[in-house]
């Protein structure tokens, strides 16, 4: 297949980059952002991050290039240059409830909230385990008073309540359905939880999905860590075959 038969769908946290014991503390190579942007060249301009950052923290991280997002799971989306999506406001419940999770760990150590506006993370990475036993019964709590219309997703010593209308899976086919990613296969690399939701809608359309490090996965390949994410893309933007399906099996 040529370059541009390709779509390529990106997860950051773990994959492009190495997770922080904080979100604020991930450390971005300074090759990484004009190397993404040297391949959405060469895949013309079919690249995308799919994530849990919202998109203005993606665009600080990868600053100066501004890429394809899907920002809180696809609450936000910007393609072309256009974002939809992403209003706070348009979430009053949730505001609500991220004023009671906040009051309810305030008084855990190692337990941080990280407000999206749209969502709201709780991360225990650097907890007990009282306290983190603690804030996953607080966000579980507060996700059940908001119903329906939430959900919440697991990842790597974190929890977030979101739009239950939010998938990684539903904001790749939805860039799937409009131009440069129309008609392609779709690649997609991720690392935990979340991705592996979406694993299961890239496969059962043909694509190829790549687990990043260890752990049961429905992904069809893997790779060790970001470190070789990063080797494998830069490969691809100095003018390497594009051939994922070669890579590993999971």
């Amino acid at each position: 297949m040529t370059d541009r038969a390709y779509a390529l769908f990106l997860d950051f946290d773990g994959t492009l980059v190495e997770i922080a014991p904080r979100p604020d503390g991930v450390v971005v190579p300074p090759a990484l952002p004009p190397g993404l942007a040297r391949l959405r060249g060469r895949l013309g301009g079919a690249l995308a991050l799919v994530t849990g950052r919202p998109i203005a923290t993606v665009d600080g991280f990868l600053d100066p290039e501004r890429f394809d997002v899907a920002g809180l799971h696809g609450v936000e989306m910007r393609r072309d240059g256009q974002v939809v999506g992403g209003d706070p406001a348009a979430h009053p419940a949730l505001r609500a409830g991220v004023e009671t999770l906040q009051r309810a760990v305030a008084d855990l150590d190692g337990v941080l909230i990280e407000d999206k506006g749209c969502s709201v993370a709780v991360h225990w990475r650097l907890a007990n385990e009282a306290n983190a036993v603690r804030a996953q019964s607080a966000a579980s709590s507060i996700a059940g008073i908001l119903g329906e219309a939430y959900r919440l997703q697991q990842g790597k010593a974190v929890a977030e309540i979101l739009p239950a209308s939010a998938t990684k899976g539903h904001a790749i086919r939805a860039f799937l359905r409009e131009a440069p990613y129309a008609g392609r296969r779709a690649i997609f690399i991720g690392d935990d939880l979340t991705d592996e939701k979406a694993f299961v809608p890239v496969n059962e359309d043909g694509g190829i999905t790549i687990r990043v490090g260890p752990g049961d996965t429905v992904a069809r390949h893997r790779v060790a860590d970001p470190a070789a994410v990063r080797d494998l893309l830069m490969g691809w933007a100095e003018g390497g075959t594009i051939d994922p399906g070669s890579l590993p099996p999971a």
